[in-house]
């Protein structure tokens, strides 16, 4: 019970001592409509999140880009949008997150199964680390205020969410009361397909690239989720219920809402 009290003391004195700039925070709010859609009380908790958030996280950056409390904010309300009901406790375990320039090629390197060391040279808009840091492309993050389903930053923080018990793997910690199976076989007959479509050469709403793996899977479909969940609920509904049961959001009716509120 005191460690609760102090989390919550802890919590309330970061959001008095730490300001948030108001024109900063609409100025950013606007060009993500998974933000500007939100309700009014929900902004106030995403705009907190992202308070509690910069306080938490260590931002750097490589030679060639100087860090602005912009980037911070660009970065950290499109981080938070995931954990908006799940809160920060969910990027525990870690703090960094390394912004470069342009796409980065990370030091990768597998060994083979008869003992070949491989290297690999393919530049990365994005990484995340089990256990360490988030690794993000400035010039591609700048990319993500359309929303077409595309989004680097949600991509590698539903990786870091999918980390929490272990590798990125498609499988993220449930919640009490989620069906580990509804959610296998939801993910598992989705993939299938989308492998199939993506075989066939067919052209698809959804990136490609969630045809990597089944982690890549889930963190492609997460960023649709938030960007176009129109398509994600067509396209495949059961994989859409647990996403809403996941995040404790349902992107698809705030948008239909958010939609109705607009002039004819």
């Amino acid at each position: 019970m005191l460690g609760e009290a102090y989390r919550s003391w802890r919590r309330e004195r970061i959001l008095r001592q730490s300001g948030l700039d108001d024109a900063l925070w609409d100025e950013t709010v606007r060009h993500f409509p998974f933000a500007w859609t939100l309700e009014v009380d929900e902004q106030k908790r995403l705009r907190e999140l992202v308070v509690l958030f910069l306080h938490d996280k260590a931002f750097t950056t490589a030679p060639g880009l100087t860090l602005t409390p912009a980037m911070q904010v660009w970065v950290a309300i499109q981080a938070c949008i995931l954990i908006l009901n799940l809160g920060l406790e969910y990027y525990r375990g870690w703090s960094g997150i390394i912004l470069y320039p342009q796409q980065f090629v990370p030091r990768h390197e597998h060994v083979d199964d008869v003992g070949v060391v491989h290297h690999s040279d393919d530049p990365y808009a994005g990484e995340a680390w089990l256990g360490g840091p988030v690794v993000l492309s400035w010039a591609d993050i700048q990319l993500t205020e359309y929303p077409d389903g595309v989004n680097v930053v949600i991509h590698e923080f539903a990786h870091k969410l999918d980390m929490l018990n272990g590798d990125a793997n498609g499988f993220p910690p449930l919640h009490a009361g989620m069906d580990r199976k509804a959610w296998t076989q939801a993910f598992h007959a989705a993939y299938q397909d989308f492998c199939a479509r993506v075989d066939r050469d067919e052209d698809t709403a959804i990136d490609p690239y969630a045809s990597e793996s089944p982690g890549e899977f889930f963190a492609v479909l997460s960023e649709a989720f938030f960007e176009t969940p129109d398509i994600v609920q067509d396209e495949y509904p059961a994989v859409y219920d647990q996403l809403v049961q996941f995040y404790r959001q349902d992107p698809a009716q705030r948008f239909a809402v958010a939609s109705a509120r607009l002039p004819a």
